[in-house]
C-alpha cells in the first residue's frame, strides 16, 4: 500500500501531469467568468480531448476545470452583480455591494482564498471518509430526499427577501416551471402546448442565466440610460493599499465560517442530486442565522462571500465520494468525470480502490496540488480582473449582453433557449422591481425534478399510512427542522410588521 501512494505522488507531480492541471483550472475560470457556459458545459466539452491522455492527467484536467469555473463564476458576481453561474448568485448579495464600495479587490480575494481553503477541507475529507460516508448515502431513500428538501425550502425561504412569503411563492412558481416537460413517471407531456422543445423541460441554464445575469445586466443599462443611478462603480475602486490588502490573519478570523461552509458543502456534496447551488445558499443561510448581526447580511460583509464560496468549492472534492465508493454521481459534473473513467477503461465502483488504487490515490494527490496551483493562478488573474472593475459601466455592461446570449446560443446552437433566456429576464426583472426573490425561484426549479420525484416515490411508498414516514428517523429530525424553520419566519415576521 505504502509503495502505492508513493508511486501515486510521483504520477501525480509530474511536470505534464502538473502542466494539464493547470491548463484546465486557468480554462475553468476563464470559462466560469462568461456568464451561460460554467464548468459543466466546458466538461462536457473537452471530455473527447481526453481521450488522447493518460488516465490520470484526463481526470485531473477536469477537475482543474471544475475547480476553477466553480470559483470563476464568483468574480462577474462580484463585479457586475451578474453571476456567472447558479451557485454565485448568493456571492453577488455581498460580493457587489462591497465591490461598489471600492473594494472589488478584496472581495475578489476572500472569494478565492475561501474557495482555496474550502475545496482544500473537502479534499481532505474526501481521502479519509470515501468509504465509510459512502455506505451513508445508499441511507438516503425518496422519503429522506423529500425531508431535506422541504428543509432547504424553508432555509432558503427564510434568507433569500425580506418577506418569508414572497421568498416561498417564488419557490413554489420554480417548482412549478419545473414540472414543465414529461412526466416523470408516465412520460406523458406536460403543459408543453405543442413544442417537441418542451418536451425535456426549460433549460437549466436558459432560465438562471436570463433571471440572474441577463436580468441584473438589463436593470443596470436602464439604470444608468435613464439616469437613476449614476456610473460611479470605476471611480470608486481607488488603486490604494488598502484596497488592495487582505492580510492573512484578517481572512483566517473567519475561521468559524470557513469550517461551516466547507463542512455544509461537504455534506451536501457526499448526497446524489443536491448540488452546488443548494450547498452555497444552506451555508449562507446558517452563517446568517448564527451571526451577532444578521442585518449586516447583504449589505456587503466578508462574511457572507466567505460562507458561499467555501461552501460551494468544497462540494467539488466531496461529490466524488459516492463516485468512486459506489459509481454513483453526486452531481453532473461527477457523471461526467465517471463518463472519462469509463473512456480510460476504469469502472467506478466498490472495487474501484482495490483495482484501480494507483489512479485513485494519484487523483488525490493531483486534488491537493490543484488547490495549490488554484491559488496561484487564480491570484495572479486577480489584477487582471480587477482591470475590468476600472472600466465605466456603459462600455463593459453591452459585451455582457452579448456574452450572455452567446453563452446560452453555443452549447446546443438553440435560438429557442436564446428565447427562454430573454423571457427569463424580463421576469428576473419583473421579480426584482416587485421584491421578490428571482434566486429563489432559480432554485426550486433546480430541484424540481428531483423533489417531485422523492415526494411522488415516497407517495407510493406510503401510500396505506402516511404517518410511517416518520419511522425514518432522518426524514423525522429534517420535517421537524423544516417546521421549527417556518414558525421561526413567522415569528420573526411579525415582529418586523409590530415594530413597522
Amino acid at each position: 500500500m505504502f509503495d502505492v501512494i508513493l508511486h501515486a505522488l510521483a504520477a501525480a507531480a509530474a511536470p505534464m501531469n502538473l502542466v494539464f492541471i493547470a491548463f484546465g483550472i486557468t480554462l475553468g475560470i476563464v470559462i466560469g467568468v462568461l456568464p451561460g457556459l460554467g464548468s459543466v458545459t466546458a466538461m462536457a466539452v473537452l471530455i473527447p480531448l481526453t481521450f488522447y491522455m493518460s488516465p490520470l492527467a484526463a481526470i485531473a484536467f477536469l477537475v482543474g476545470v471544475n475547480k476553477g469555473g466553480t470559483s470563476g463564476g464568483a468574480i462577474p458576481a462580484i463585479l457586475l452583480n451578474a453571476p456567472g453561474s447558479p451557485e454565485a448568485a448568493a456571492t453577488a448579495w455581498d460580493g457587489h455591494p462591497m465591490a461598489r464600495r471600492g473594494q472589488a479587490f478584496r472581495a475578489m480575494k476572500f472569494a478565492l482564498f475561501s474557495s482555496v481553503t474550502g475545496d482544500t477541507l473537502s479534499d481532505l475529507l474526501l481521502i479519509v471518509l470515501v468509504v465509510p460516508f459512502a455506505s451513508f448515502a445508499l441511507q438516503f431513500g425518496p422519503v429522506e430526499y423529500t425531508a431535506v428538501l422541504l428543509f432547504s425550502f424553508a432555509l432558503i425561504a427564510g434568507i433569500a427577501g425580506d418577506s418569508p412569503l414572497k421568498s416561498g411563492l417564488a419557490i413554489f412558481f420554480g417548482l412549478f416551471l419545473a414540472t414543465i416537460g414529461l412526466d416523470p413517471v408516465s412520460s406523458t407531456p406536460r403543459m408543453t402546448f405543442g413544442h417537441i422543445e418542451l418536451y425535456d423541460g426549460l433549460s437549466l441554464s436558459a432560465l438562471a442565466i436570463g433571471a440572474l445575469a441577463l436580468g441584473a445586466v438589463v436593470m443596470q443599462v436602464s439604470d444608468l440610460a435613464s439616469g437613476r443611478a449614476e456610473d460611479d462603480f470605476a471611480a470608486n475602486q481607488a488603486d490604494t493599499p488598502e484596497g488592495r490588502r487582505l492580510p492573512a490573519r484578517e481572512f483566517f478570523s473567519y475561521w468559524k465560517t470557513l469550517l461551516r461552509g466547507a463542512l455544509t458543502g461537504s455534506l451536501v456534496g457526499m448526497l446524489p442530486g443536491l448540488g452546488v447551488t443548494l450547498a452555497s445558499f444552506l451555508s449562507y443561510s446558517a452563517t446568517k442565522r448564527a451571526s451577532k448581526t444578521p442585518e449586516k447580511f447583504g449589505t456587503g460583509i466578508p462574511e457572507g462571500i466567505v460562507a458561499t464560496e467555501s461552501a460551494n468549492s468544497a462540494v467539488v472534492g466531496s461529490n466524488l465520494i459516492p463516485t468512486i465508493a459506489l459509481g454513483i454521481p453526486g452531481n453532473i459534473a461527477a457523471a461526467l468525470l465517471i463518463g472519462a473513467l469509463v473512456m480510460h477503461g476504469v469502472v467506478p465502483g466498490p472495487f474501484m480502490l482495490q483495482m484501480h488504487g494507483d489512479l485513485i490515490y494519484g487523483l488525490f494527490a493531483s486534488m491537493i496540488l490543484a488547490n495549490l496551483l488554484h491559488l496561484i493562478i487564480g491570484r495572479a488573474g486577480l489584477s487582471l480582473w480587477v482591470q475590468f472593475a476600472r472600466i465605466p459601466r456603459r462600455l463593459i455592461l453591452p459585451p455582457v449582453l452579448m456574452f450572455c446570449i452567446f453563452g446560452i446560443y453555443l452549447p446546443n446552437q438553440s435560438l429557442w433557449d436564446v428565447g427562454i433566456m430573454l423571457a427569463c429576464a424580463g421576469l428576473g426583472i419583473l421579480f426584482t422591481r416587485a421584491g421578490i426573490s428571482v434566486v429563489c425561484t432559480v432554485i426550486g426549479f433546480l430541484l424540481g425534478s428531483m423533489f417531485e420525484t422523492s415526494l411522488r416515490q415516497a407517495l407510493l411508498l406510503y401510500q396505506v399510512d402516511g404517518l410511517k414516514i416518520l419511522q425514518s428517523p432522518v426524514a423525522a429530525i429534517f420535517l421537524l427542522l423544516a417546521i421549527a424553520v417556518v414558525l421561526r419566519a413567522i415569528r420573526n415576521g411579525r415582529k418586523k410588521d409590530s415594530a413597522a
